[in-house]
């Protein structure tokens, strides 16, 4: 009997921990996936010197605050040349700027903000 009953705790104590390696192994791959937006309101490419603040603002680590600031900066100096410029705005440091060098391109013939490679 004592045998008998070391053999279900046994089994019972493995269908446990791969339940519990199941449920999170599900939570790991659903997670990156809750807070993702959807592939379309993701930018691929912003330019600089179209974007809205609104558009701005989709970009990693970009606030209001801070969009409204690269708006005032591209007005103030009459639109940015290089995207190494945005290093010049307030809020925006060397570290800042590789975050979002993927994110951004500088042209004044593309209307509209968003612009595909």
């Amino acid at each position: 009997m004592i045998l008998h009953h070391a053999r279900s705790a046994g089994r019972t104590g493995a269908w446990r921990r791969l339940g519990a390696l199941a449920l999170f192994a599900a939570l790991a791959l659903a997670a990156p996936l809750a807070g993702a937006a959807p592939a379309e309101e993701r930018p691929t490419v912003v330019n600089l010197n179209t974007a809205s603040p609104a558009e701005l603002e989709a970009l990693p680590g970009v606030g209001a605050k801070r969009a409204d600031a690269i708006v005032a900066a591209r007005k103030a100096r009459g639109g940015f040349k290089s995207v190494d410029e945005l290093v010049d705005v307030r809020g925006i440091g060397p570290a800042q700027l590789e975050k979002l060098r993927p994110h951004l391109r500088v042209s004044n013939d593309a209307p509209g903000g968003a612009a595909k490679p």
